[in-house]
Protein backbone atom coordinates (compact mmCIF):
# COMPACT_ATOMS: atom_id res chain seq x y z
CA UNK A 1 0.00 0.00 0.00
CA UNK A 2 1.40 3.39 -0.97
CA UNK A 3 0.78 6.63 0.81
CA UNK A 4 1.99 10.26 0.65
CA UNK A 5 4.38 11.17 3.46
CA UNK A 6 2.41 12.81 6.22
CA UNK A 7 4.93 15.68 6.39
CA UNK A 8 4.51 16.66 2.72
CA UNK A 9 0.72 16.58 2.94
CA UNK A 10 0.80 18.82 6.01
CA UNK A 11 3.36 21.20 4.52
CA UNK A 12 1.53 21.99 1.29
CA UNK A 13 -1.27 24.04 2.89
CA UNK A 14 1.26 25.81 5.13
CA UNK A 15 3.45 26.69 2.16
CA UNK A 16 0.43 27.91 0.25
CA UNK A 17 -0.66 30.01 3.23
CA UNK A 18 2.85 31.44 3.54
CA UNK A 19 2.78 32.65 -0.06
CA UNK A 20 -0.46 34.51 0.66
CA UNK A 21 0.68 36.28 3.82
CA UNK A 22 2.50 39.61 4.04
CA UNK A 23 4.09 41.27 7.05
CA UNK A 24 2.15 44.51 7.29
CA UNK A 25 4.13 45.77 10.28
CA UNK A 26 7.45 45.30 8.48
CA UNK A 27 6.13 46.96 5.32
CA UNK A 28 4.87 49.92 7.34
CA UNK A 29 8.18 50.32 9.17
CA UNK A 30 10.21 50.10 5.96
CA UNK A 31 8.08 52.79 4.34
CA UNK A 32 8.82 55.52 6.95
CA UNK A 33 5.18 56.58 6.57
CA UNK A 34 4.50 56.54 10.34
CA UNK A 35 7.42 58.92 10.95
CA UNK A 36 6.25 61.27 8.18
CA UNK A 37 2.69 61.32 9.54
CA UNK A 38 4.01 61.98 13.04
CA UNK A 39 6.14 64.86 11.75
CA UNK A 40 3.12 66.32 9.96
CA UNK A 41 1.09 66.07 13.16
CA UNK A 42 3.80 67.81 15.16
CA UNK A 43 4.59 70.65 12.77
CA UNK A 44 1.01 71.67 11.98
CA UNK A 45 -1.52 72.70 14.61
CA UNK A 46 -5.08 71.43 14.16
CA UNK A 47 -6.13 70.47 10.61
CA UNK A 48 -7.57 67.19 11.89
CA UNK A 49 -9.67 66.51 8.75
CA UNK A 50 -6.63 67.13 6.53
CA UNK A 51 -4.37 64.86 8.55
CA UNK A 52 -7.04 62.15 8.52
CA UNK A 53 -7.36 62.42 4.73
CA UNK A 54 -3.59 62.20 4.20
CA UNK A 55 -3.48 59.15 6.49
CA UNK A 56 -6.26 57.54 4.42
CA UNK A 57 -4.39 58.17 1.17
CA UNK A 58 -1.21 56.71 2.70
CA UNK A 59 -3.17 53.64 3.84
CA UNK A 60 -4.55 53.16 0.31
CA UNK A 61 -1.06 53.27 -1.18
CA UNK A 62 0.44 50.88 1.40
CA UNK A 63 -2.35 48.34 0.91
CA UNK A 64 -2.00 48.68 -2.87
CA UNK A 65 1.69 47.73 -2.57
CA UNK A 66 0.89 44.77 -0.33
CA UNK A 67 -1.78 43.56 -2.77
CA UNK A 68 0.77 43.58 -5.57
CA UNK A 69 3.24 41.63 -3.43
CA UNK A 70 0.79 38.68 -3.25
CA UNK A 71 -0.11 38.82 -6.93
CA UNK A 72 -3.28 40.92 -6.70
CA UNK A 73 -2.65 43.17 -9.68
CA UNK A 74 -4.79 46.25 -10.20
CA UNK A 75 -4.59 49.61 -11.90
CA UNK A 76 -2.15 52.09 -10.39
CA UNK A 77 -4.21 54.38 -8.13
CA UNK A 78 -4.64 57.89 -9.45
CA UNK A 79 -2.56 60.21 -7.30
CA UNK A 80 -3.22 63.72 -8.65
CA UNK A 81 -4.79 65.90 -5.95
CA UNK A 82 -6.57 69.16 -5.22
CA UNK A 83 -5.89 71.12 -2.02
CA UNK A 84 -8.50 73.81 -1.36
CA UNK A 85 -8.68 76.40 1.38
CA UNK A 86 -7.71 79.90 2.37
CA UNK A 87 -4.07 81.09 2.43
CA UNK A 88 -1.90 80.18 5.39
CA UNK A 89 -3.61 76.86 6.19
CA UNK A 90 -0.60 74.61 5.56
CA UNK A 91 -1.23 73.43 1.99
CA UNK A 92 2.41 73.69 0.90
CA UNK A 93 3.66 71.92 4.05
CA UNK A 94 1.20 69.07 3.54
CA UNK A 95 2.24 68.83 -0.12
CA UNK A 96 5.88 68.46 1.00
CA UNK A 97 4.97 65.62 3.36
CA UNK A 98 2.81 64.01 0.69
CA UNK A 99 5.80 63.99 -1.66
CA UNK A 100 7.82 62.24 1.04
CA UNK A 101 5.10 59.62 1.54
CA UNK A 102 4.89 58.95 -2.21
CA UNK A 103 8.65 58.58 -2.41
CA UNK A 104 8.88 56.29 0.61
CA UNK A 105 6.34 53.97 -1.04
CA UNK A 106 8.09 54.11 -4.45
CA UNK A 107 5.25 55.90 -6.22
CA UNK A 108 7.66 58.67 -7.28
CA UNK A 109 11.39 58.31 -7.97
CA UNK A 110 12.74 61.38 -6.18
CA UNK A 111 10.16 62.76 -3.80
CA UNK A 112 11.00 66.42 -4.37
CA UNK A 113 8.41 69.19 -4.59
CA UNK A 114 8.39 71.88 -7.29
CA UNK A 115 6.04 74.73 -6.31
CA UNK A 116 4.89 77.08 -9.09
CA UNK A 117 2.24 79.64 -10.01
CA UNK A 118 0.81 80.76 -13.33
CA UNK A 119 3.81 83.02 -14.03
CA UNK A 120 6.13 80.00 -14.02
CA UNK A 121 4.06 78.19 -16.64
CA UNK A 122 2.47 80.76 -18.95
CA UNK A 123 4.44 82.91 -21.37
CA UNK A 124 3.86 86.48 -22.52
CA UNK A 125 3.93 85.91 -26.27
CA UNK A 126 3.34 83.23 -28.93
CA UNK A 127 5.75 80.33 -28.61
CA UNK A 128 6.79 81.21 -25.06
CA UNK A 129 4.35 79.08 -23.02
CA UNK A 130 5.19 75.58 -24.26
CA UNK A 131 8.92 75.73 -23.43
CA UNK A 132 8.22 77.35 -20.03
CA UNK A 133 5.67 74.68 -19.08
CA UNK A 134 7.82 71.82 -20.35
CA UNK A 135 10.85 73.11 -18.44
CA UNK A 136 8.85 73.15 -15.20
CA UNK A 137 7.54 69.65 -15.89
CA UNK A 138 11.08 68.44 -16.57
CA UNK A 139 12.20 69.75 -13.16
CA UNK A 140 9.20 68.14 -11.44
CA UNK A 141 9.49 64.69 -13.04
CA UNK A 142 9.99 61.97 -10.48
CA UNK A 143 8.31 64.09 -7.82
CA UNK A 144 5.37 66.37 -7.13
CA UNK A 145 4.35 69.52 -9.01
CA UNK A 146 2.45 71.91 -6.73
CA UNK A 147 0.49 74.56 -8.65
CA UNK A 148 -0.73 77.30 -6.32
CA UNK A 149 -3.76 79.38 -7.35
CA UNK A 150 -4.17 77.01 -10.29
CA UNK A 151 -7.40 78.70 -11.44
CA UNK A 152 -5.35 81.61 -12.80
CA UNK A 153 -4.23 79.32 -15.61
CA UNK A 154 -7.70 79.72 -17.14
CA UNK A 155 -8.73 83.21 -18.18
CA UNK A 156 -11.62 82.89 -20.63
CA UNK A 157 -12.20 86.67 -20.66
CA UNK A 158 -8.87 87.16 -22.44
CA UNK A 159 -8.88 85.70 -25.97
CA UNK A 160 -5.11 86.21 -26.28
CA UNK A 161 -4.30 84.47 -23.03
CA UNK A 162 -1.84 81.58 -23.31
CA UNK A 163 -3.00 79.72 -20.22
CA UNK A 164 -4.97 77.20 -22.27
CA UNK A 165 -1.76 76.06 -23.93
CA UNK A 166 -0.23 75.33 -20.53
CA UNK A 167 -3.41 73.50 -19.51
CA UNK A 168 -3.30 71.27 -22.58
CA UNK A 169 0.33 70.31 -21.90
CA UNK A 170 -0.40 69.64 -18.23
CA UNK A 171 -3.38 67.44 -19.02
CA UNK A 172 -1.37 65.38 -21.47
CA UNK A 173 1.47 64.82 -19.00
CA UNK A 174 -0.91 64.08 -16.10
CA UNK A 175 -2.44 61.30 -18.18
CA UNK A 176 0.55 59.86 -20.02
CA UNK A 177 3.22 60.19 -17.34
CA UNK A 178 1.19 59.69 -14.18
CA UNK A 179 3.61 56.97 -13.07
CA UNK A 180 6.42 59.55 -12.88
CA UNK A 181 4.68 62.76 -11.79
CA UNK A 182 2.00 63.71 -9.28
CA UNK A 183 0.28 67.08 -9.69
CA UNK A 184 -1.29 68.89 -6.73
CA UNK A 185 -3.45 71.90 -7.63
CA UNK A 186 -4.26 74.39 -4.87
CA UNK A 187 -6.32 77.49 -4.26
CA UNK A 188 -9.53 78.95 -2.85
CA UNK A 189 -12.31 76.36 -2.87
CA UNK A 190 -14.93 78.37 -4.77
CA UNK A 191 -12.48 79.36 -7.49
CA UNK A 192 -11.12 75.82 -7.79
CA UNK A 193 -14.68 74.48 -8.13
CA UNK A 194 -15.30 76.92 -10.99
CA UNK A 195 -11.96 76.01 -12.55
CA UNK A 196 -12.76 72.29 -12.53
CA UNK A 197 -16.22 72.93 -13.99
CA UNK A 198 -14.65 74.89 -16.83
CA UNK A 199 -11.92 72.30 -17.36
CA UNK A 200 -13.45 68.81 -17.05
CA UNK A 201 -10.16 67.27 -18.15
CA UNK A 202 -8.66 68.20 -14.80
CA UNK A 203 -11.70 66.99 -12.88
CA UNK A 204 -11.43 63.52 -14.41
CA UNK A 205 -7.75 63.26 -13.46
CA UNK A 206 -7.97 64.55 -9.88
CA UNK A 207 -8.69 61.63 -7.55
CA UNK A 208 -8.20 63.19 -4.14
CA UNK A 209 -9.80 66.45 -3.01
CA UNK A 210 -8.53 67.71 0.35
CA UNK A 211 -10.20 70.72 1.95
CA UNK A 212 -8.17 72.79 4.44
CA UNK A 213 -10.26 74.52 7.14
CA UNK A 214 -9.40 77.89 8.63
CA UNK A 215 -7.64 77.82 11.99
CA UNK A 216 -9.64 78.62 15.12
CA UNK A 217 -8.56 81.51 17.34
CA UNK A 218 -7.20 79.04 19.91
CA UNK A 219 -5.16 77.28 17.22
CA UNK A 220 -3.77 80.59 15.98
CA UNK A 221 -2.65 81.42 19.53
CA UNK A 222 -0.87 78.06 19.69
CA UNK A 223 0.73 78.68 16.30
CA UNK A 224 1.98 82.08 17.48
CA UNK A 225 3.46 80.49 20.60
CA UNK A 226 5.35 77.97 18.47
CA UNK A 227 6.62 80.67 16.13
CA UNK A 228 7.89 82.76 19.02
CA UNK A 229 9.50 79.80 20.78
CA UNK A 230 11.34 78.86 17.58
CA UNK A 231 12.97 82.32 17.54
CA UNK A 232 13.55 82.64 21.32
CA UNK A 233 10.85 85.21 21.97
CA UNK A 234 7.98 85.20 24.44
CA UNK A 235 4.87 87.26 25.15
CA UNK A 236 4.27 88.97 28.45
CA UNK A 237 0.91 88.24 30.10
CA UNK A 238 -0.49 91.53 28.82
CA UNK A 239 0.88 90.82 25.34
CA UNK A 240 -0.87 87.44 25.30
CA UNK A 241 -4.16 89.17 25.98
CA UNK A 242 -3.39 91.76 23.29
CA UNK A 243 -2.60 89.02 20.77
CA UNK A 244 -5.94 87.34 21.47
CA UNK A 245 -7.70 90.64 20.75
CA UNK A 246 -5.55 91.15 17.64
CA UNK A 247 -6.51 87.73 16.25
CA UNK A 248 -10.24 88.33 16.68
CA UNK A 249 -10.05 91.76 15.03
CA UNK A 250 -7.77 90.62 12.22
CA UNK A 251 -9.93 87.62 11.36
CA UNK A 252 -12.85 89.99 10.74
CA UNK A 253 -10.84 92.01 8.22
CA UNK A 254 -10.39 91.24 4.50
CA UNK A 255 -7.45 89.21 3.20
CA UNK A 256 -6.84 87.35 6.44
CA UNK A 257 -4.31 84.60 5.70
CA UNK A 258 -4.43 82.44 8.84
CA UNK A 259 -0.93 81.44 10.01
CA UNK A 260 0.66 83.70 7.40
CA UNK A 261 -1.08 86.76 8.84
CA UNK A 262 -0.02 85.75 12.36
CA UNK A 263 3.60 85.39 11.25
CA UNK A 264 3.47 88.86 9.68
CA UNK A 265 1.96 90.34 12.85
CA UNK A 266 4.68 88.81 15.02
CA UNK A 267 7.39 90.05 12.67
CA UNK A 268 6.03 93.58 13.03
CA UNK A 269 5.80 93.18 16.82
CA UNK A 270 9.45 92.12 16.92
CA UNK A 271 10.33 95.22 14.89
CA UNK A 272 8.47 97.45 17.35
CA UNK A 273 10.08 95.68 20.29
CA UNK A 274 13.54 96.30 18.83
CA UNK A 275 12.76 99.98 18.26
CA UNK A 276 11.30 100.32 21.75
CA UNK A 277 14.47 98.92 23.31
CA UNK A 278 16.66 101.01 21.00
CA UNK A 279 14.85 104.20 21.93
CA UNK A 280 15.17 103.66 25.69
CA UNK A 281 18.84 104.48 25.46
CA UNK A 282 19.49 102.13 28.38
CA UNK A 283 23.03 100.90 28.67
CA UNK A 284 22.10 97.49 30.08
CA UNK A 285 19.45 95.13 28.75
CA UNK A 286 18.56 91.83 30.37
CA UNK A 287 18.03 88.59 28.53
CA UNK A 288 14.39 88.76 29.63
CA UNK A 289 13.97 92.18 28.01
CA UNK A 290 15.54 90.98 24.78
CA UNK A 291 13.18 88.00 24.68
CA UNK A 292 9.92 89.62 25.74
CA UNK A 293 7.33 91.21 23.47
CA UNK A 294 5.10 93.57 25.44
CA UNK A 295 1.49 94.51 24.86
CA UNK A 296 2.46 97.89 23.41
CA UNK A 297 4.40 96.13 20.64
CA UNK A 298 1.14 94.57 19.47
CA UNK A 299 -1.30 97.33 20.34
CA UNK A 300 0.51 99.73 17.99
CA UNK A 301 -0.93 97.74 15.08
CA UNK A 302 -3.39 99.53 12.80
CA UNK A 303 -5.79 96.66 13.45
CA UNK A 304 -6.63 98.28 16.80
CA UNK A 305 -7.28 101.66 15.22
CA UNK A 306 -6.20 105.02 16.66
CA UNK A 307 -5.01 104.75 20.24
CA UNK A 308 -4.69 100.97 20.27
Amino acid sequence: MSAHPISSVAQEPAQQRGADIVDFGAALADSQVPQILLQLDQELVGLRPVKTRIREIAALLIIDKLRKSVGLQSAVPSLHMSFTGNPGTGKTTVALRMAEILHSLDYVRKGHLVAVTRDDLVGQYIGHTAPKTKEVLKKAMGGVLFIDEAYYLYRPENERDYGLEAIEILLQVMENQRDDLVVIMAGYKDRMDTFFQSNPGFSSRIAHHVEFPDYTSEELCEISARMLEATNYRLSAAAQEALGRYIELRKAQPHFANARSIRNALDRARLRQANRLFNTGAGLLSKEQLMTIEAEDLLASRVFGPGG
